[in-house]
């Protein structure tokens, strides 16, 4: 497999349910196929199935921007065009990916964790099994020391052993600061629904 991927120029990356960013490409595309399902299905939305046929179709013969074309003719353009089309498309692809690079660029905010800073980690488990008044994000815990890529020693305010966390699940706290582990108070709240059983 790794051989005919090197032999085909193929850039071969894994991704997991939890970081669908890594298959950027398949989640666009996924996404518009949504779009076009919600718009030509009836309101009962059962026939889903039935219409996906159409979907794709209209999803492969529309322009897209990134290449410069439609993904029908870039597969089945005449055969003495194929390799042209294929070039266009990617140099298109290559021009409207650095457009939107340095938008994002442009827009984006860096946020420098330091040892000692207060953060807050964001708790995915909640977001699966949402409450309307429990908050996403946990702690203050405190930022001990970072590693490549994005990885941050964590530590509880009340005990001195750490965790590793991933850099995209925590931010700043922006809330009192505290002198000491001694000021600590820790409130736990109950669930009135647990309360009542």
């Amino acid at each position: 497999m790794t051989n005919l991927l090197k032999k085909q120029g193929i850039i071969h990356k894994v991704a997991t349910a939890y970081h669908p960013q890594t298959n950027g490409q398949a989640e666009v595309s996924n996404w518009e196929i949504k779009r076009i399902l919600e718009k030509i299905m009836k309101p009962h939305r059962k026939d889903w199935s039935a219409r996906l046929a159409d979907a794709l179709w209209a999803y492969r013969t529309v322009y897209k921007t990134p290449i410069g074309m439609s993904p029908f003719r870039l597969v089945y353009g005449k055969l003495q065009k194929l390799e042209c089309l294929r070039l266009e498309a990617y140099e298109n692809s290559q021009l409207y990916k650095e457009r939107v690079k340095a938008v994002h660029d442009r827009n984006i905010k860096r946020i420098v964790f330091r040892a000692g800073d207060l953060v807050i980690l964001y708790n995915s488990r909640l977001r699966l099994m949402p409450e309307k008044l429990r908050s996403e994000w946990e702690g203050p815990y405190r930022m001990e020391k970072s590693e490549p890529y994005g990885v941050f020693h964590l530590s509880h305010l009340s005990s001195p052993t750490f965790f590793k966390v991933n850099g995209h699940h925590m931010k700043l706290y922006h809330g009192e600061k505290m002198k000491s582990n001694k000021e600590l108070e820790i409130f736990l709240l109950k669930d009135p629904a647990q309360e009542e059983d």
